[in-house]
């Protein structure tokens, strides 16, 4: 059984813990003590004939140490009080009719529930939900939540993995809010953390050996999944996915930075996670999802165990928002010099990984291996996303960095990508406001230590004049939505822009169906233009022109027999466009950074 506090059938309250490093375990609830039993393999159980909903525990070890527990559904008084008794039966979900959606059909919209909305709340969220389905958006993809250290955070620095940050709502807040989405036909995302633990409120060493000094991630020391006493940290995390998918109703876990997960077990965690998430999907008879985060550039991620790989249902894919942000920015810093080439977009566009065993001039090494064998619906793809636009963009998001020209044509390229796409909050409608990374540790020492760590990680990027203070609090009050410029221009305008595109994306199945194998990318490096042709197996075809340059140029195109009708293009001035003229037949004249979309009718017998 999952570790933590529990409510049984016979209303007896049941509570678990793994805690080899401790000789005994006592249990601190409602002003009395209580000694838990020992079983095999240092776990620990206790069995109180009450119902003890609501009520705060704490776990003693060894008669001197009062710790959360590491299960804990609820910490109210934050990562270093006690744990509240959680009962799942107690909320009333509405959303039995909700049957998922096909992996393929997800258009995914990354939110940071503390700077989305004024209250910063899982229940103010809500309110912009029929917003999400108006825009085209069909998934609500939100960042980590985890119990972390105060109340602004990322939500990477989570220590009580089991429980939903109180400030945002706590677990009945996030119920409420993925029950909702179902109602109005979204799927959610939750983006959890299985890499690192964060510094501050960090208990699980003191309960058993979840950490190992084997292998070390750029966080510390890497949780201990191969190692002596691996199987309950493994189970423990294990746990925790399914958790979120049963007990929260989840659709999809994102899984942050897998390459930070290091195992040399014969059955690596990523495949076994894969098979109880699987069997899961089975017994709900709705399908469930993971999607990983990835630096490798390795397919074996999201590879078919025939071809030896994890089989993870899909991944983030990197290259396509460096191919495209370089393209319209130049080459850039940091890893962002190893793109800027109009090839690199092609290369993302037709086959996955740009790098693909070819030598990175940022790594100093050749990199990664082809993902040209696989479905586009196993990568998802984004022109802007939390860590791109705090880090490599100094928080500044495309539109401010690229004019509204340019992020319209990083539109058009997100919507026609044979790929799963996916907006960061605000960039539909031209959010001007940052997004910095932002903190509230109580430990100085940590704070200070933070500072200086992103100072020196993203020196690449960011000056120190440019640097936020990530313990400011006006560092990420600064980072909230703006929602008052959906009814001022350009604001609006792009955001007609996006409705169109994704309207035209659930209409053609040429753009909706991830087909790689069916999509033809020609481009001219010096010329700086780019046409990409989707095709269906029905013989429906779409094709998207763009102009990546300043100038006015015209693209050479042969119609093969087909006759090519206009649907939609930057420069309209519906879009806060200012052509003179829309692009009719081949040739097309574009105007400097702009992009059209086309449909084809057959070709003449």
């Amino acid at each position: 059984m999952l570790s933590g506090a529990h409510i049984l059938p016979s209303g007896e309250t049941e509570f678990r813990v793994w805690a080899p490093r401790a000789r005994h375990i006592a249990l601190r609830i409602n002003g009395e003590t209580h000694a838990l039993e020992p079983s095999d393999h240092g776990h620990y159980s206790l069995r109180l004939p009450a119902h003890l909903t609501g009520a705060d525990y704490l776990f003693l070890l060894d008669g001197e140490r009062e710790r959360p527990d590491p299960a804990s559904r609820f910490q109210p008084f934050g990562v270093h009080g006690p744990s509240r008794v959680v009962d799942p039966a107690a909320f009333a979900w509405s959303d039995q009719a909700w049957s998922g959606l096909p992996q393929r059909d997800y258009v995914a919209y990354e939110m940071h529930t503390g700077t989305f909305t004024p209250e910063g709340t899982f229940d103010a969220a809500i309110a912009r939900l029929p917003y999400l389905r108006e825009l085209g958006v069909t998934a609500l993809e939100i960042m980590p939540v985890a119990e972390f250290p105060g109340a602004r955070n990322w939500g990477y620095d989570g220590v009580s993995l089991f429980a939903p940050h109180g400030a945002y709502g706590g677990p009945g807040g996030l119920k409420r809010l993925v029950n909702a989405c179902h109602r109005a036909g979204l799927a959610v995302i939750l983006d959890v953390v299985y890499n690192h633990l964060g510094p501050e409120g960090n208990y699980l060493n003191e309960f058993g050996p979840y950490f190992t000094s084997r292998y070390q991630t750029p966080w510390g020391p890497a949780l201990n999944f191969d190692g002596e006493d691996s199987d309950p940290v493994r189970r423990f995390f294990l746990d925790n996915a399914l958790y979120w998918l049963t007990e929260f109703h989840f659709d999809a876990l994102r899984l942050d930075a897998v390459h930070g997960i290091f195992d040399f077990s014969a059955r690596h965690l990523l495949a076994e996670m894969v098979d109880e998430v699987d069997a899961e999907a089975a017994r709900q008879k709705r399908p469930l999802y993971l999607i990983a985060e990835s630096d490798l550039n390795d397919t074996r991620i999201v590879d078919d165990r025939a071809r030896g790989g994890h089989a993870v249902h899909a991944q983030w894919m990197d290259d396509f928002h460096h191919s495209v942000n370089t393209a319209l920015l130049g080459r850039g810093h940091g890893y962002l010099e190893d793109f800027g080439a109009l090839g690199d977009l092609a290369k993302a566009l037709s086959e996955g990984f740009v790098y693909d065993g070819r030598y990175s001039q940022h790594r100093r090494r050749r990199f990664g291996n082809s993902s040209a064998h696989l479905p586009g619906e196993r990568f998802m793809v984004c022109t802007q996303n939390h860590d791109q636009v705090a880090n490599a963009g100094r928080g500044r998001r495309l539109g401010e960095t690229a004019g509204l020209e340019r992020e319209k044509l990083a539109a058009c390229l997100l919507v026609a990508a044979p790929c799963l796409p996916m907006l960061f909050q605000g960039q539909e409608y031209g959010e001007t406001a940052p997004f910095h990374y932002f903190v509230s540790h109580g430990d100085a020492a940590l704070v200070e230590a933070v500072r200086e760590g992103r100072r020196r990680e993203f020196a690449a990027f960011v000056s120190a004049e440019e640097f936020a203070d990530p313990q400011s609090e006006a560092t990420f009050l600064a980072s909230k939505l703006d929602w008052a410029k959906l009814d001022q221009e350009p604001h609006a305008a792009l955001l007609r822009l996006y409705q169109c595109l994704f309207a035209i994306r659930r209409e053609r199945e040429s753009l909706s169906n991830c087909r790689k194998d069916l999509t033809r990318v020609e481009f001219d490096e010096q010329a700086r233009w780019l046409i990409m042709q989707r095709a269906s197996q029905s013989g429906e075809r779409t094709m998207l022109v763009a102009n990546f340059s300043a100038q006015t140029v015209e693209v050479p195109f042969d119609p093969a027999g087909r006759r090519w009708t206009l649907l939609l293009w930057t420069g309209d001035p519906r879009f806060a466009g200012t052509a003179a003229a829309a692009p009719a037949q081949p040739p097309f004249t574009l105007g400097p950074w702009a992009a059209a979309l086309f449909a084809a009718d057959e070709p003449a017998s």
